[in-house]
């Protein structure tokens, strides 16, 4: 084999961008990933500088969080029932009006905290049910063996977004203030809902004639029961990310690991950005995952490679509390990002498997309401991590809660393997009509 053409095996598989319908998802995707994240900067720093206080930026988790997991789980109910691309387009230009409306309290002068967190709240909603319903759509316009790839190609975008957004609105707050960033926000949206209107009709196989209520959300966690290998899919993401995601002691590393000021800082921004940065360069060489059959080792060893990059972070961390010169401090900030961005790597490479394996195993009738726990799951599961690792740090120090956390993440996803055999034996066959058979037999 030629270098050529291993390297073309080794970058991420693009063969979904040749459907129309996803690659014009995918391109919208990249516009307005952008947009959405000079949002995500916008809201909390527009409500520091009206209020002064860090406590109410913190409310932005629990305004966000709480209609991210009611609209995740019952969007995605809805998304079983109704048109998927009837609840796109509603749900998009639900997104569009509340981007829209944070344009216009900022444009007004706007300096009312409880107005703020109301739009964002309601945004997180048409958030949650959007994004369940655009997973589970993908088995309707690609086939099964394309997955595991478009769903690292979304993921790429995703995480490329997340960096690339906060650096594009700090350069740009100093000179236009928060209202530009949300009218471009409003504007990049209007690129996804002209994607979304030429979708075809999405109607969803065996939906149920009543409109879904709360046992429809229940009985999709019902389903998962009988399907240990799905519902597997959800432990070994929360033990991951519960575990062994530290974000919430980045602050206090920075600061007092390796050097940086109180307030800041290259050290505090480094940190930030090593996960999702890995996450980009895992998305950009992700052509092996489109070809992985074993996709429950797959996963399992992709999580193991996460503890133990977040493991070897926090050895780094001790370390760095002992090193007598900056030299020495900076070397370790150097291979703790570097540690950081290999978990990064392996965690898109684990999600892109993982979601494929909803998408492939599920019947069409319960994707969305799966997809809406997979949404929650993955909003979720960092967010319980930020409280349970701000607790431990400030019991036994940022270094021990760190490392440890990786080594019960170890720990835990040995112990699934063990419990749970056939989540591990979990294949599927790479041509197209024996993968949807073998996914299936697979999840029973």
């Amino acid at each position: 084999m030629t270098i050529a053409a291993r390297l073309k095996g080794a970058v991420a598989d693009t063969r979904p961008l040749q459907e129309p319908h996803f690659r014009r998802l995918w391109l919208a995707g990249i516009v307005t990933m952008i947009g959405a994240q000079l949002t995500v900067v916008a809201v909390p720093a527009q409500i520091y500088a009206d209020t002064g206080s860090s406590a109410y930026v913190g409310l932005t988790g629990v305004f966000g969080l709480v209609p991210l997991i009611v609209f995740g789980l019952y969007g995605g109910a809805l998304a079983d029932h109704f048109d998927r691309r009837t609840i796109l387009m509603v749900s998009t230009t639900g997104l569009i009006v509340t981007s829209a409306l944070f344009w216009l309290q900022s444009a007004l002068g706007n300096t009312n905290v409880w107005l703020l967190l109301c739009l964002f709240s309601v945004q997180q909603a048409f958030f949650a049910v959007n994004q369940p319903t655009r997973s589970a759509l993908l088995p309707k316009i690609l086939p099964v063996h394309l997955l595991p790839a478009a769903n690292s190609l979304q993921m790429t975008v995703f995480q490329a977004g997340a960096i690339a957004g906060p650096l594009v609105a700090g350069v740009m707050l100093p000179f236009t203030g928060f209202t530009w960033l949300y009218a471009i926000d409003t504007v990049t949206l209007f690129v996804t809902l002209y994607a979304v209107v030429l979708l075809p009709r999405l109607p969803v196989e065996g939906a149920g004639a009543k409109v879904p209520g709360l046992r429809s959300v229940w009985d999709g966690f019902a389903y998962l029961r009988h399907q240990p290998v799905l519902l597997m899919s959800f432990v070994v993401d929360l033990i991951a990310m519960v575990f062994a995601m530290p974000r919430a002691l980045f602050p206090q590393i920075a600061h007092e690991s390796f050097g940086g000021p109180s307030e800041g800082g290259i050290a505090f921004a480094l940190l930030f950005a090593a996960i999702p940065a890995g996450a980009v360069i895992g998305g950009i060489f992700s052509g092996w995952v489109s070809r992985a059959e074993a996709q429950g080792r797959v996963v399992m060893w992709c999580i193991a490679v996460w503890a133990l990059g977040i493991t070897l972070f926090g050895l780094t961390v001790a370390l760095a509390n002992h090193a007598v010169d900056g030299r020495t401090t900076a070397l370790l900030l150097g291979l703790g990002v570097l540690f950081m961005m290999i978990a990064g790597a392996a965690d898109v490479a684990s999600a892109a498997i993982r979601m494929s394996m909803l998408q492939a195993a599920a019947d069409d009738n319960v994707r969305g309401r799966l997809q809406g726990v997979f949404t929650v799951v993955v909003a979720g599961g960092p967010r319980v991590a930020d409280v349970l690792h701000g607790g431990a740090a400030a019991v036994v120090g940022t270094a021990i809660a760190t490392t440890g956390g990786g080594l019960l993440n170890l720990i835990g996803i040995a112990l699934c393997a063990l419990l749970v055999p056939s989540f591990v034996a979990y294949r599927v066959n790479r041509s197209d009509a024996p993968a949807a058979a073998s996914a299936d037999e697979g999840a029973k």
